[in-house]
Formats: C-alpha cells, structure tokens, sequence
C-alpha cells in the first residue's frame, strides 16, 4: 500500500518548499487528524475551493490512524495495521500537505511558524492538532511501558504489547487506570478491562485474578443511564472499582502502582497496589504551543464558541476536536458533529455571511464489553442527556452494537467522514428512532 502512492506522498512532502519561507493560504489547518482532514475535505465540496491550493494541511505524521479501533487492537481483535493508512493517501486532492511540526501560532498576525523554520500566512485558521499524552506526569510510567506487563492503548508503539501481556497473563492482580483528566474516549480505560476480564475467564485464570478499575474521576461514566448499566457490569463480573484515585507513579521493580485519592476524605492520601499486569491511560492535556498562542483558555484548550466553534477573540479562527475547548467527550464521533458545524462556519465567515450552525454537544462512545456485546453510549456532552439513534435501549449490551462497532464505523472513518460525506448520524434519527425515545 505505502509503494503505491509513493508518488503523492513526494509530491505532498514537497508543497512548501524552503526557498518560500513565507506562503499564504486561504485557510490553514493546524492538524492531520480526524478533525483536520474531515474540514478540509468538506470545504472541497464548495465551489470555492474546487481544484485549487487555497488549503494547507499542517501534520508531521506519515500515518494516519483510526484510532478507535485501538481498544480491539489491544483485546487481539484486530492488527494494529488495520488502523493505519498513509497520511499522503487521506489528504484531500484540493488541499496541499507541509509535513511539519506546528511550534508557534500568532494570531495578531495570522501566521503559523513550524519547528524547521518556516513561516505560513493565513487568511483563516483552523486549529485541530490533537491532545498531548503526558507519560511523564506518572512517575516512571516512561521506563515501565511495554515491559513486565505495564501497557497502554493510546499510543501506537505500545498497543499491541497489551495483549501480548494479557496473553501472558498466569494470575494475580490485573490493574486498569483512568486519570482525573480529560481525555480522548473516557471510555476507553474500562473497554480494555472488559474485554481483558473475559479473555482470563475463558482460559480458566479468573477465580486466580482480582481485577480492578482505579479512576481519578467520581463516576464510572458521566452520563448516568450508561453508568448504572457498566456499574451492573462490574457487579456481576466481580470487577473491583474505585473511583477518586489517581495514578501518580509507577514502581516497576516492586510491581507496584501508586495512587493519589482525588478530593480527600479522611483517608490515607496515597495507596499504593501490588500489579502483575497493568494497563494504564495516560493522564492528558492541551499541547504546548496552544497554550502559549494566545488562543487558549485558562486551562489551555483552544478558547471557542460552543455552538459556532469560532474563537471567542479571533474570528477568523476555528478549533474542534480534542484540542478545543468544546465541553463534551472528546471522541470521533463528536469530531464528525463538529465538522459540519466547523465548516458552514468557516465558508460564512469567509463570506461575510453570520454563523449560522450550531454544535449541540452529540457525541457517542462505543462502550465494548466483551467480544460481542457493546453499550452504544450517545449523548449530549453539554447536558449529559441520551442522544441516541436506534428505536431501542442503547444502554443495554447487544451483540449487535458490537459488530457495528467491529465491522461497520471504520468503514464511515475512512471511506465517508475523511472524505467530507460525514457529519453524523443525526440526519438518520428520524427513520431509525421514528418515536425519539430520548
């Protein structure tokens, strides 16, 4: 696959040449991602932009990936190379790609300066570089990853060693961390357990196992309807919770992991727990140079409208994804929600034209409890309430939603939403759940 577009992978890398330090382009997009890519190609369906180099793509990355598929990627249901294409082969025709490292935005002055020194003008921005996954914040969690059994799902060099290790698993106590802060999927920490939980039952270990959840939030999830179904889960799987710890080190030479309690109640402040496998989300924030660009909020997300994704100072900026300041689930599908609204937008304020779209907050986390079942959480991120688009319960685990989630989501990713034809499944609602049982 990679020798085939070889080519347009050459021709992309070339847009920017270093001879032109300064170029300016109608609009820049800060980002390769979901929430990138997905803009940039819905902006190619406007006349405006047929045929033309009026787009810059910003990315360093050479591949792209689907990364909600890492959860069975970890659980030995899928290859991790089945999540993966070539950046050159996802960005779109009308748009140019610099692949670089975005290390300053200036917003006063409508530039975008890279980390080899180039400089790019722009008349609109849109800000969509993603999440920074901060190992360093847990005390040596960097030196613990991918050995004696300590792993994570959210980077790509380390996704495959959790299911190596829980292959390897003979018994004893099986960790699962999720940190106080926000970050991509909040369901993913507890997919993984599920899965793990049920792959040790089949080969006979689980009355030898104790499996745990330790989460630094108060909530097994955030949205109640599917919280009281996952707590039933645990309940009668024998999964232990605790939730208000927060993971702040790792011990690899005693096997130990460390916990801080969240909030206070009397209690010891730290507790620390003896692993033999360990799967660990990292704690996550906003990247560095978003915070230092003028166009961040006090805690450093891209500071925007949100029902128009507009900045709330710059107006010839935009933000979405994981990086925005957009207050709900930071996940694919509330990226494909938010593009469409990102996009009327955006064509408006080119044209001079109000804002007239809103983002109300959807999202949807494929909540996978085994190998097949699955709770198909949806809901508004901004009031907490379901959202959902099948006629049925959605909190309920069904073989069903699962092979949605296997079978079917990736192939919306890569062949409907990266290509611009995406924005979610609101416009289905009305057929698939005639009565709203929301």
């Amino acid at each position: 696959m990679h020798a085939a577009i070889a080519p347009a992978a050459r021709r992309s890398l070339a847009t920017v040449s270093a001879a032109a330090p300064r170029q300016q382009y109608r609009v820049v997009v800060v980002g390769g991602g979901a929430a990138g890519v997905t803009v940039a190609a819905q902006l190619g369906k406007h006349a405006a932009f047929f045929n033309k180099k009026d787009v810059l793509i910003i990315e360093p990355s050479e591949t792209h990936y689907y990364q909600p598929l890492w959860t069975l990627v970890g659980g030995g249901l899928k290859s991790l190379s089945s999540t993966a294409r070539p950046m050159a082969s996802v960005i779109p025709s009308h748009a140019d790609w610099l692949k670089a490292r975005v290390s300053k935005i200036e917003p006063t002055a409508n530039v975008v300066r890279t980390d080899d020194g180039k400089e790019i003008a722009y008349d609109f921005l849109v800000v969509a570089p993603g999440i920074s996954i901060n190992i360093d914040k847990i005390e040596g969690l960097k030196e613990s990853l991918g050995k004696d059994g300590v792993s994570t799902n959210y980077l790509a060099a380390h996704v495959e060693k959790t299911f190596e290790f829980i292959k390897a698993f003979q018994g004893g106590n099986a960790i699962f961390t999720q940190p106080s802060t926000p970050i991509k999927c909040a369901g993913a920490p507890q997919k993984i357990m599920y899965l793990a939980e049920e792959h040790f039952r089949d080969k006979g270990l689980r009355g030898q196992t104790n499996v745990s959840f330790y989460s630094g939030i108060g909530k097994i999830f955030g949205v109640d309807k599917y919280a009281n179904s996952l707590t039933e889960v645990c309940k009668k799987r024998d999964i232990n919770v605790n939730l208000l710890h927060d993971l702040v080190a790792v011990r690899p030479d005693k096997k130990q992991a460390v916990f801080k309690k969240v909030g206070g109640d009397g209690g010891p402040g730290e507790v620390v727990v003896a692993y033999d496998f360990l799967h660990v989300t990292p704690p996550m924030g906003p990247l560095p140079f978003i915070r230092e660009s003028g166009l961040a909020d006090e805690a450093g997300w891209v500071s925007v409208d949100r029902a128009t994704t507009q900045h709330v100072a710059f107006k010839n900026v935009f933000s979405l994804g994981d990086s925005s300041s957009l207050p709900t689930s930071r996940t694919a599908a509330a990226v494909a929600a938010q593009s469409g609204v990102t996009t009327a937008n955006l064509l408006s304020a080119i044209e001079g034209r109000p804002l007239a779209a809103a983002y109300d907050g959807y999202t949807s986390c494929p909540l996978v409890t085994g190998r097949d079942k699955l709770i198909l959480a949806e809901f508004n991120g901004y009031t907490l309430q379901p959202r959902e688009t099948f006629h049925f319960d959605q909190s309920v685990e069904r073989p069903s939603m699962y092979r949605l989630k296997a079978d079917m989501l990736d192939k919306i990713y890569w062949e409907l939403m990266l290509k611009g034809n995406w924005v979610g499944p609101a416009p289905f609602r009305p057929l698939l759940n005639p009565l709203d049982r929301n």
